[in-house]
């Protein structure tokens, strides 16, 4: 086999065995205020509702600065993010954060994109509903 033709072989092979990882690490979520307070940190209060799998995310923290501009007005002035009032799309991420003087793993939600109005079902594991 010619050494571009193998070289394309692997390029293929590859590109197909990670797309779905890439489409896997985004997903869309329910995040909001789930009604716990914090004791001491890091604190659990707020949680994203992971729409494919229906997993809750308990103490994850959003990071909307990669939201399009029209997108972050909307977040920006109301409590749309908070109360769950919206679906986004995005990524659940681990980020080191020191608290105190320890350092903690926690996720984060890193948002993409609104996508639509959550449903009232959607809305279950959100303190305002």
């Amino acid at each position: 086999m010619s050494g571009l033709r193998l070289a394309s072989l692997i390029a293929a092979t590859s590109s197909i065995c990670t797309l779905p990882a890439l489409a896997a690490a985004e997903s869309s979520y329910v995040y909001c205020d789930n009604g716990m307070r914090c004791f001491k940190a890091p604190c659990p209060s707020s949680s994203a509702l992971d729409l494919v799998t229906g997993t809750i995310i308990k103490g994850v923290s959003i990071d909307t600065s990669g939201l399009p501009q029209a997108d972050k007005a909307i977040t920006d002035q109301s409590d749309v993010l908070y109360s769950g009032k919206i679906v986004v799309r995005g990524a659940i991420e681990q980020r080191t954060q020191t608290i105190t003087g320890k350092d903690y793993s926690l996720p984060w939600l890193v948002a993409t994109r609104i996508v639509r109005t959550a449903k009232d079902g959607e809305r279950k594991h959100c303190s305002s509903h």
